[in-house]
């Protein structure tokens, strides 16, 4: 039985038998894994408070031969994030942050740069005047690093340049669709001005370190944050709680 020890960002936590929890984590070394923290749920355990959501810290885990769930053995936490569970707002952008990462990423599929992406994206909202945008941004950032970039040079389907006078986003396609092929969809496409597909052209290729200075607002703002809402529906395969849905009341 290896003990591994790796870096680590909590993506959630749920009841395990009587007193225990099994954490789904996103780890630098091993990716997304699942590990049984024992006792966890009991009032003395040093570990209840060191594996909420979000937590940012480092692992000692135990691997166990043909057995899917990890035994976490230790946790030095880094970085409670504690600010998020107070804060409404915040938690929800964080939630999205997490809940991406989980439905995009297998198990075991190590990208230490999604780790990094991540680790950053909850370190900006600390200080984010404008949650949304933030966790926008960071969708978007996502997206380009785990093989589902949107495709805004040419058409998704066909290949060709665009041909339309009127720019549209097709979320099954993957991107920018001409005026033949959005017609051809099974799910309507989403009209975009020329400063939506511009803005995610830009957001797309620039470096990642540059990318808050981004900004848009209005129409711009609205057509982008539509499209890829619709657009990670498709490829999370469900349709992830919104970045204010607990404090727009919409169901998640």
């Amino acid at each position: 039985m290896p003990l591994v020890k790796t870096a680590a960002i909590v993506l959630h936590s749920r009841k395990w038998g009587d007193a225990d929890r099994i954490i789904t984590f996103y780890t630098m070394r091993l990716g997304k894994l699942r590990g049984v923290a024992r006792g966890a749920r009991r009032l003395k355990s040093r570990l209840g408070g060191m594996i909420e959501p979000f937590t940012l810290c480092h692992l000692d885990l135990f691997e166990k031969p043909g057995d899917s769930l990890y035994r976490i053995s230790q946790v030095t936490q880094d970085e409670s994030f504690a600010k998020f569970r107070t804060d409404l707002t915040l938690m929800a952008a964080a939630g999205r942050m997490v809940n991406l990462v989980s439905a995009v990423m297998a198990d075991g599929d190590a990208e230490p740069r999604v780790f990094e992406l991540l680790e950053s994206g909850l370190r900006t909202l600390l200080d984010s005047r404008d949650a949304a945008w933030t966790t926008l941004l960071f969708q978007i950032r996502l997206l380009g690093v785990t093989g589902f970039r949107p495709q805004t040079e040419q058409c998704a389907t066909c290949g060709q340049g665009h041909r339309s006078l009127l720019p549209q986003f097709s979320p099954i396609a993957g991107g920018m669709v001409c005026e033949r092929c959005a017609s051809r969809q099974p799910f309507r496409c989403t009209a975009l001005s020329r400063g939506s597909v511009a803005f995610l052209q830009q957001a797309l290729h620039m470096q990642p370190a540059l990318l808050s200075r981004l900004h848009a607002a209005g129409q711009v703002r609205a057509e982008v944050e539509s499209v890829i809402e619709s657009y990670v529906t498709v490829v999370a395969g469900r349709r992830l709680p919104p970045v204010d849905f607990l404090t727009s009341g919409e169901p998640a």
